[in-house]
Order: structure tokens, then sequence, then C-alpha cells
């Protein structure tokens, strides 16, 4: 009506008001009147966004890889990017009235392309592949440090690598050279149960003959001195004997020279009388004969 339009911005927006080509009202979320003739409005979104990427690069052994990932970004200098993009929209619509604002994302993948690019070339394919997390870390801080994205009005606020991943043929070598290598690591795995039961049974054998051989030791050792015992008593008995013998010589000796004055006559009543004094005992001895 009359030409004349309101228009009311988003609290995450970033509104530009253009009169005849000059700048008369920019802020957060503005809400005014304006005349359809001579006013064009921009809009530029602050909120965080989140777009997603994909690449190939050449490992440091000349590998390709696929890089897939997504980063996440907010436009901190609205002013800015708008002077860069055209962020225009229709009052209406309030639609973009050019394709400009979907080129963003897409000068932030090549940013992060190139600082992922050196980092890929410094390794060599298995190295990219189990260190996507460190490679994303370490792109994401040079980014940052070096305010690559400043210059658009950009600030990156995450970046995750969620997978990378070589060709299909290197994938398939790849996986059948750890196939065989998780196979080898098995197949040792049984040998050194194998050996340390064998080790295990060879220890118990051992164990058992120094037993044996302890026993048989100490079987010897019992027997010589079992014979040494023996051989001992046989002496002491022998010894006992001569011992005997001897005193009963001496005791005759000492006897017989009792009698050696006496008449002869008289030693053989003394003989009878002794004799008819054991009489009783000769002659049980005599029947148990």
């Amino acid at each position: 009506m009359l030409g004349i339009g309101f228009f009311k911005g988003q609290p995450t927006e970033y509104v530009i008001k253009h009169v005849g080509g000059r700048i008369v009202r920019e802020g957060p979320g503005l809400a005014f009147y304006f005349l359809h003739y001579n006013t064009t409005i921009a809009a530029i979104p602050t909120n965080s966004t989140d777009s997603d990427f994909i690449f190939n690069e050449v490992s440091n052994d000349f590998q390709s890889v696929t890089i897939q990932g997504q980063f996440t970004y907010r436009i901190c200098n609205p002013r800015l990017a708008g002077e860069l993009l055209n962020f225009s929209v229709s009052p209406r619509s309030h639609r973009y009235i050019s394709d400009e604002p979907e080129r963003l994302p897409q000068r932030i993948s090549n940013v992060i392309r190139m600082g992922t690019r050196d980092e890929v070339q410094k390794l060599p394919l298995e190295d990219s592949l189990r260190g996507s997390q460190a490679m994303a870390a370490t792109v994401f801080a040079r980014v940052r440090e070096q305010e690559l994205l400043a210059p658009m009005g950009v600030e990156l606020l995450n970046l995750y690598f969620l997978s990378i991943s070589p060709t299909p043929e290197v994938a398939n070598a790849l996986e059948a050279e750890h196939r065989e290598s998780l196979m080898r690591t098995a197949d040792e795995a049984i040998y050194a149960r194998r050996a340390a039961a064998v080790e295990k049974e060879r220890a118990i054998k051992q164990n058992e003959l120094n037993t044996d051989i302890t026993l048989e030791q100490q079987r010897e050792q019992l027997i010589t001195l079992e014979g040494s015992n023996l051989q001992r008593q046989a002496e002491f008995r022998g010894k006992a004997l001569a011992m005997e013998a001897e005193f009963r010589a001496q005791a005759m000796q000492l006897e017989a020279a009792a009698y050696s004055g006496v008449d002869s006559m008289k030693v053989a009543a003394l003989a009878l009388r002794e004799l008819s004094t054991h009489a009783d005992s000769l002659v049980g001895l005599l029947r148990r004969e």
C-alpha cells in the first residue's frame, strides 16, 4: 500500500537497511517500515550453522584417501560478511534474492581442505587412517590460531573428521593384511600355549625325577646307616663274647689255682658233691634230649 512495507528481523539475524545505496540502520533483529522503491534489506544469520564436506587427498606414500566430516561456523562480523556476499532478502518472502550466501560454506570448506592437505601429505596412509581425530584437532587449531576465516567475518566453532577411507582396492589389501596379521597373532598364541604346556609337563617330569633321585639318595643313606649299625653291633657283640671268654678263662684259672694245693681225693669228693647237687638238672636235660 502506497509502496510502504514492514520488515521484522529474527533475533539471530543481523539486519542492514540500505536506502539509496547507503546504510541507514543496522543491528540484530531490527523491525521497521520501509519504502519498496529505494530500500534494500540484508539479513545476515549470526547463529551457528553446520555444514558437511567430503574431499579427496593424497597421503605421503601417494595413496588416495577420502575425507568426510562436518564443521560448525558462525558469522562473527556480519558487516564484513555483508560486504563480501550479497545477503539481500525479499521483504515479503524473507528469502535471499541471490545464491551468494550458499557459497560461504564452500569457501570455509576450501580453507579447511588446504589445512587438511598439509597434514595428510605429512603422513603415510596407515597413520592418516588411524589419526583422524588428531588431524582434525590440528587443522581446527591452525584455522583458529591463524585466523584464516577472519577475512570472511566467520568464526570456526567445531571441526570433525567423521571418516578417512582409502580406495576400495587399497582397503581390501589392508583388510587382507590385517586379517593375516590377526591370524599370525592367533597362531603365535596357540604355539605359545602349546610351548607353555610342554614346558610345564617337562617341569613336572623333572620334578618327579628329582623326587625319585632324592628318595634313592635317602634310601642309600638308610642302607649305609643300617649296615654301619649292624657292623658296629657285630663288633660290639664280638668284643663282648671275647671279654666273656677271657673272664671265664680267668675264672677257671683262678679256680684251678685254688685246688692246686689240695689232695686229689678231696678234689674228687668235691666234684662228686657238686655233681650230686646238679643231678636233677642233668637228668631233666638228658630227658629232653
